[in-house]
């Protein structure tokens, strides 16, 4: 059978459209040889993600995005459509998760698949859009808070400075410098100080040896009176001193209380005035023999009789 001219244009025509569709199909990501499932998500900012960015599970890579466009609801947040080329099925409450691809890596979607008893998700299903914090995300977490803090800081030290200028006048900085001069000078005077001490202890070493000595041995031998006191029977002479003390005590109060001769000598108001008029009488006594001594010595070479006298002092004249 001869095919006409006409035929075979038409067949090329149509060769030629059909591959324009698969090539056309091809550069914007989908294979129409491959049984791909398309999928959907939303995100408020999908920043570094770009298409044909690489879709995975569990790390395998199983697809591409497809297309990022907005929502219709006019609430800003972004549609994202997922080609997966994988027949491997997953519950439609698997999540699609945003995450960093590495520092300068830009964005990639992972697939976290979830293996329950909801219905097996498949061609043009929505599945939940989550978002991982990436390490950028976490070092500006951390950077923050560290930023406000070293702001802070700086304040605090520009203050500080401030004020230490306000301090540290012309006057305060002379006083500072005369201050380390005179500290210079103490520092100088120490030295020789010490120095002048170094040479007396060195031409007196022997002298303060021989005092050591003699203290080790002071000390040695107060050890020694040490323990001869503590072996010494202590508790007894206590003892003791406490029984005389307690006598004392006794014979105080049978004094204080008029008892025995020592206490009438004391207590005793009419042995007082006896002796009382006894020294008053003998000062008397004393008084007249200073004064007629006559009276009371008589020396007579030639047997003359003494006078006598009366009480009160005068001559008896003897009757003839």
């Amino acid at each position: 059978m001869k095919i006409s001219r006409e035929i075979k244009t038409a067949i090329l025509v149509i060769l030629g459209i059909v591959l324009l569709i698969f090539g056309f199909n091809y550069l914007k990501g989908k294979n129409l040889l491959n049984a791909s499932r398309t999928f959907y998500t939303t995100y408020e900012n999908v920043e570094g993600l770009a298409i044909s960015t690489p879709i995975t599970i569990s790390g395998l890579k199983v697809g591409k995005v497809q297309d990022i466009t907005f929502t219709n609801d006019n609430s800003g947040n972004l549609l994202v459509e997922l080609m997966v080329d994988s027949d491997y099925k997953f519950s439609k409450n698997s999540k699609a998760q945003l995450y960093e691809a590495g520092l300068i890596g830009g964005k990639a979607i992972a697939i976290i698949p979830a293996f329950d008893d909801a219905e097996i998700a498949k061609e043009g299903d929505f599945l939940e859009g989550s978002v991982k914090a990436g390490l950028s995300e976490l070092v500006n977490q951390r950077l923050t808070p560290l930023q406000v803090k070293i702001e802070k800081m700086m304040v605090s030290a520009d203050s500080l400075l401030t004020n230490l200028n306000d301090v540290f006048d012309a006057q305060t900085k002379s006083n500072l410098k005369n201050s380390i001069a005179g500290l210079n000078e103490t520092i100088n005077a120490f030295k020789t100080t010490s120095s002048s001490l170094n040479d007396l202890i060195n031409s007196n070493e022997e002298k303060i040896d021989s005092t050591l000595t003699n203290f080790n041995a002071i000390s040695l031998n107060l050890s020694k009176v040490t323990d001869s006191i503590a072996n010494a029977n202590l508790g007894q002479t206590i003892k003791d001193l406490q029984s005389t003390i307690n006598n004392f005590d006794k014979i105080l109060a049978s004094v204080q209380s008029g008892d025995g001769s020592l206490g009438k000598l004391l207590k005793d108001e009419g042995l007082y005035n006896n002796l009382e008029g006894a020294t008053k009488q003998l000062e008397e006594l004393l008084q007249d023999m200073k004064l007629n001594p006559k009276r009371y010595v008589h020396f007579s070479l030639f047997g003359k009789k003494p006078k006598q006298y009366d009480a009160d002092g005068n001559e008896i004249k003897e009757k003839n």
